[in-house]
């Protein structure tokens, strides 16, 4: 079964079940995704699908210390019963010890030399990791591992 049709399912059994939070994030879920289907004019795949839900996940993040920072908690509470949602759609999470050992192949696969080559680097690991690691974190150790810092 694809994602997007796990999706739909999800949808149908909060509907049923009367789970009003998490049926109105699936909604946006599934809004998004026709969003993008509709602008570009294709079918996505689960890898795409994967990609709207990771970004959605990363504006809850950015919206819930937005909240907490100017005192809302009602509003950060709400975000974070949306990212629990999202999150469930994510596959599992690579381990610091195995993203650090996926960049230090990436970097011995590239054959890069210097800070200059961390575009071949990442364009390797990228596909690898999206959605299982914090790509933000993986650049962050491609940079370290290409200065020797």
């Amino acid at each position: 079964m694809s994602l997007k049709a796990q999706i739909t399912d999800d949808m149908k059994a909060a509907m049923r079940a009367k789970e009003a939070g998490k049926l109105s994030t699936i909604r946006l879920i599934l809004a998004d995704i026709k969003r993008k289907e509709v602008d570009e004019q294709i079918e996505l795949n689960d890898t795409q699908v994967l990609a709207v839900v990771e970004k959605m996940i990363k504006q809850r993040k950015d919206s819930i210390t937005q909240f907490e920072a100017g005192g809302r908690a009602d509003l950060a509470d709400i975000e974070k019963a949306e990212l629990a949602v999202l999150a469930a759609y994510m596959p599992a999470g690579l381990s610091d010890d195995e993203v650090a050992a996926e960049v230090a192949a990436g970097v011995a696969a590239s054959g890069a030399a210097g800070p200059q080559d961390m575009g071949k680097v990442m364009a390797i690991l990228k596909p690898k990791l999206a959605g299982r690691a914090d790509m933000t974190a993986v650049s962050g150790l491609v940079k370290k591992a290409l200065t020797g810092a």
